[in-house]
């Protein structure tokens, strides 16, 4: 299972590949994680926003996961795998953290509850309900999604919990890992893909970068350029990773990313399920110069 210690560098959000059918393409999604993890990513999240989650069934999880962890053995890495198990009801996902430890997930990312709204200590309660399961939970702030924005004692309570690994921050800004880095703190993953150099330099330990599902080792080089001291390179590395960065978010994610690895040949078809639908004529047209 992944220790406090492992969880840095770049974890790819894999996005979940659909046929023409709508029906699971299991082997677009072996073909595009074994990509993957030959370009040595530090983690791999199933079944996250990027993934569709919500669209998703048990079973077809159980696919994913079956499915990730082959291609993981066939490229020889030892990079974890982490299930997406966050629900706005807590026994919900207790059960989906039960099944993923099931399963062998080396961990599970868990969305702070979303559109109920709870308090601040209900949350905290939430979180330790799923913390007991014993698989190691990483705490998945995006507020803007969630409806609710957790102060900073929230954070670090929840952060204090036995199970709980650390946290991805998909905060507006790096006010909250900068925070959290001065006061000392599990490790934090940057989720806001623009903000990923920011966000280094203010103490964070990598990224859970949704736009590393292409250009993947570009982003490997942009981590290992700026853990290993080299500034200037790292800054300028990431520079010319943003205009794309910007594109794939200029629509709803996971829309341009799909499109993007379809056109490449990654993934068979960029089909998505309702309520996603294709991206326009005009981001194509601007993300062609990015097929790889």
């Amino acid at each position: 299972m992944l220790q406090e210690k492992d969880l840095k560098g770049i974890y790819v959000p894999i996005i979940t590949p659909f046929d023409e059918a709508f029906g699971l393409d299991a082997g677009s999604f072996y073909n595009h994680a074994l990509e993957l993890f030959q370009n040595e990513i530090h983690g791999l999240v199933v079944s996250g926003t990027t993934g569709e989650s919500p669209t998703l069934t048990s079973e077809e999880v159980r696919e994913l996961v079956a499915t990730a962890q082959s291609a993981r053995e066939a490229a020889q890495s030892a990079a974890p795998i982490v299930v997406g198990t966050g629900t706005n009801d807590t026994s919900a996902s207790v059960r989906k953290t039960e099944q993923a430890g099931n399963l062998g997930a080396d961990a599970a990312l868990v969305v702070v509850p979303y559109y109920s709204r709870p308090s601040q200590q209900g949350i905290i309660e939430h979180f330790k309900r799923i913390a007991e399961v014993g698989v190691p939970v990483i705490l998945y702030e995006i507020p803007q999604r969630t409806g609710v924005k957790l102060e900073l004692h929230t954070v670090r309570t929840i952060l204090e919990l036995d199970g709980v690994i650390g946290m991805k921050d998909s905060t507006s800004d790096t006010s909250l890992v900068s925070e959290l880095s001065r006061l000392g703190s599990k490790p934090v993953l940057c989720g806001d893909d623009a903000l990923l150099y920011r966000a280094l330099e203010a103490g964070a330990a990598g990224g859970m970068t949704a736009s590393a599902n292409v250009m993947t080792n570009r982003f490997g080089e942009l981590f290992r350029q700026f853990s290993g001291g080299d500034l200037v390179q790292g800054r300028k590395t990431f520079e010319e990773l943003l205009p794309l960065i910007r594109l794939l978010f200029q629509e709803p994610n996971p829309a341009p990313l799909k499109w993007l690895l379809a056109q490449s040949g990654v993934i068979a078809s960029g089909t998505l399920r309702l309520p996603n639908v294709p991206i326009t004529d005009g981001l194509q047209a601007r993300l062609r110069e990015f097929r790889v």
